[in-house]
């Protein structure tokens, strides 16, 4: 018999800890109340008798107190009973009083390092903050199951979003900005018809993109090539405005050229409101909106050459990049951009080669876009091509009743993730000790993630409109369950994981880059993916296997590990754990190389996988990267870069910083020489730290070496 302890973990028994804890109550009372040798038997024998394999500790004692008040040894049972009662009431208390004072005293460092979007000086911010702090605890100590809090409190699991557990939303999605732009929306309660020009287009969708932002808690995504015909619709209008002003008095040449400059400027203005609403718009948890947008050129698009031409808009205003307060072109932190590599434009002779090219020089510049491979995305689902969600997570395929697949107006419900490098440290290197506790981790999972699942069931259409009733989601009535979209496979639940490369360092004492332990990593992935595949098949339910990039939780897991367990060298010494299934930052791999590697774990990781090179600055080396993003095409999913560039912190000047006539270091732009530092911009833990010249003065840099 084995017993399930409160925080997930499955033990022996051993009778040996009820005699103990009989033998200390007795000590407590007087010797006519205590249980002799007969009554502690009896209990023993009684456990054993339930003939379950496995019993929770919550039985066990049960089943105790019962013997006790049946033998009448009730000042006994009652010392028993204040005891386990005074234990939960320490296990539930409230936590939340000083979480709070720190964050308005700006002194949770955790929460101010937990997303680099949310200034925790902002009262806005701090709201969210405190409404936060007050659902985790409620989600802590009354909804979820003990065992699943204390398990998230231990590092055993991580119970995303706990934050927002308490209201019923859900995580991120794909918005449906077809259906809400071409047939109407609602925002407010005010009606928003389907937009008559490009401008007015763009301007609806950062409405629609604000209000969704609102109601839920993860990132959304948008697929540009639906503002494609109201770019059309522009051209329409002003031709027909041209011949209605000037008829024959102008030449059909000087009309078209007229047109085409109301139209570029249409088209300037429009993505440049996209832009700038994004970035100043806050949404109801004191942020910006978490958007991405989806960048694909779609040759069998009827509008594709509009498409075409509004993304090569964006990546021109990216480039540029966006005014701080004083008035300096810094990178926007939104939307986030993904790009499609396709046939048509994959670098290898394509119709729109030359927006790739732009692409790749707004990747040097501003880090993003992010690459996609319609080419992998083809193979891995069923050849259909579509956009991660914001919070980089993928759909499963799914069609509707017609057959028909379906990805826009499609959600996330929620993300628990595992800590595999604890399931390493606690086998000691025994494979057969690592699998069974794998069995029983995962257990834990599926039950954390169902309890996502319940706490949406019996959510009706009313508690977001703009979600259920107005069409980012669905077009329900007022009133009506939102419960058949949670099933069937319509909405996703994500398993999410970290650690694989501190795992098969603990189990097999090489990276998964060496053959044995890539072999071993690959064993592990698959089955992950295979116990996701499972309970999709047990419930119905889409659930799907996540490499999560939630960069604080590689730290957050690392730090609990390393207190729990010590100074692992190569695991817990390094202060974090590596991301889903990447390769260590430390270990020498060019670019090229690691992409090729990881790629055989993204088709094992098919609801979500991300994959990032570190390269140098490459501003006057675009051809560089535009061989990486040629590479991308036909090897891996899905590929980013973390590009390193110059950063004045006096003027907020993000370019080149410059050697002066005098050899001396200075920001071009505001000529300061103190403070003109370098500054490394790493996307694996959003650290945006900085970097000191030595006192010297040459090109060497000294490295402060802090989340790096």
């Amino acid at each position: 018999m084995r017993i399930q302890k409160r925080d997930g973990r499955i033990v022996p028994y051993e009778e040996g800890k009820i005699i103990a804890a009989i033998s200390k109550a007795n000590h407590e009372v007087e010797e006519k109340d205590r249980a002799g040798e007969a009554l502690v038997q009896e209990i023993l024998e009684a456990v054993q008798q339930e003939g379950k394999e496995l019993q929770a500790v919550e039985h066990v004692q049960d089943v105790i107190e019962q013997h006790l008040v049946r033998d009448n040894k009730y000042a006994l049972s009652k010392k028993y009973m204040v005891y386990r009662y005074q234990r939960s009431l320490l296990r539930k208390s409230n936590t939340t009083d000083e979480s709070i004072l720190k964050l308005i005293r700006n002194e949770n460092k955790e929460l101010a390092e937990e997303n680099s979007n949310k200034n925790t000086r902002f009262a806005s911010t701090q709201r969210d903050y405190i409404a936060g702090e007050v659902s985790r605890d409620v989600t802590r100590r009354m909804l979820l199951p003990e065992h699943i809090s204390l398990a998230h409190d231990n590092g055993v699991i991580h119970f995303h979003d706990a934050d927002y557990f308490i209201q019923p939303i859900f995580n991120c999605c794909l918005i449906n900005i077809q259906d809400m732009l071409d047939n109407g929306t609602s925002i407010n309660g005010k009606m928003i018809e389907s937009p008559k020009s490009f401008q007015v287009a763009c301007t609806v969708t950062t409405q629609i993109i604000a209000a969704v932002a609102s109601n839920q808690y993860g990132g959304q995504s948008v697929n540009v090539r639906h503002l494609s015909r109201y770019l059309r619709r522009s051209r329409e209008k002003f031709a027909a405005q041209m011949e209605r002003e000037f008829g024959s008095r102008l030449d059909r040449e000087t009309k078209e050229k007229i047109v085409e400059m109301r139209l570029q400027d249409e088209l300037r203005s429009g993505v440049q409101t996209i832009q700038y609403q994004i970035n100043t718009l806050m949404t109801t948890n004191g942020q910006s909106p978490f958007v991405t947008l989806f960048l694909h050129i779609d040759d069998n698009d009827e509008y594709v050459e509009e498409t075409a031409r509004i993304i090569e808009e964006i990546l021109r205003q990216r480039i540029q990049g966006t005014k701080n307060e004083r008035g300096v072109y810094v990178t926007p932190a939104f939307p986030k951009l993904v790009y499609v590599l396709d046939e048509n434009n994959c670098l290898k002779g394509g119709r729109y080669d030359y927006v790739t090219r732009l692409a790749a020089e707004c990747s040097a510049r501003r880090m993003y876009p992010d690459y996609l491979s319609a080419k992998k995305m083809r193979e891995n689902y069923e050849g259909n091509i579509f956009s991660c969600m914001g919070c980089r997570s993928f759909l499963s395929p799914w069609k509707d009743e017609k057959g028909e697949y379906k990805w826009e107006g499609r959600f996330n419900q929620g993300v628990v993730s595992l800590n595999l490098p604890q399931i390493g440290i606690v086998s000691q290197g025994s494979e057969e000790v690592f699998w069974q506790r794998l069995e029983e981790r995962l257990e834990l999972c599926y039950e954390a993630l169902m309890c996502r699942h319940k706490a949406l069931l019996g959510t009706v259409s009313d508690v977001s409109p703009i979600h259920w009733q107005y069409g980012a989601v669905a077009r329900l009535k007022k009133g009506e369950k939102i419960d058949s979209l949670l099933k069937g496979g319509y909405s996703t639940m994500s398993l999410g994981y970290i650690g694989l490369y501190e795992l098969t360092w603990l189990m097999k004492g090489c990276s998964h880059t060496a053959p044995e332990g890539k072999e071993f990593a690959l064993r592990v992935m698959d089955r992950l993916k295979d116990a996701a595949a499972g309970w999709r098949e047990e419930t119905g339910i889409g659930f799907s296997l996540y490499g999560t990039p939630a960069e604080t939780l590689c730290y957050r897991f690392a730090r609990i590990d390393r207190e729990k367990f010590g100074d692992i060298p190569n695991v817990t010494d390094k202060g974090y754990y590596t991301n889903s299934y990447h390769v260590d930052v430390r270990e020498p791999m060019d670019a090229f190389a690691k992409f090729a590697f990881e790629s055989d774990f993204q088709n094992k990781s098919l609801g979500g996988a991300i994959s990032y090179v570190e390269v140098p600055n490459l501003c006057r080396n675009v051809e560089a990267l535009e061989a990486l993003i040629g590479f991308i095409y036909d090897n891996i999913q899905y590929g980013e870069f973390n590009t390193k560039s110059d950063f004045c912190h006096v003027c907020g000047y993000d370019g080149e910083i410059q050697i002066n006539q005098d050899n001396e270091w200075e920001c071009p732009q505001c000529h300061n020489k103190d403070h003109a530092r370098m500054n490394v911009t790493r996307r694996t833990c959003g650290y945006l730290g900085e970097n000191f010249w030595n006192t010297g003065k040459t090109k060497e840099i000294k490295a402060r070496v802090l989340h790096l």
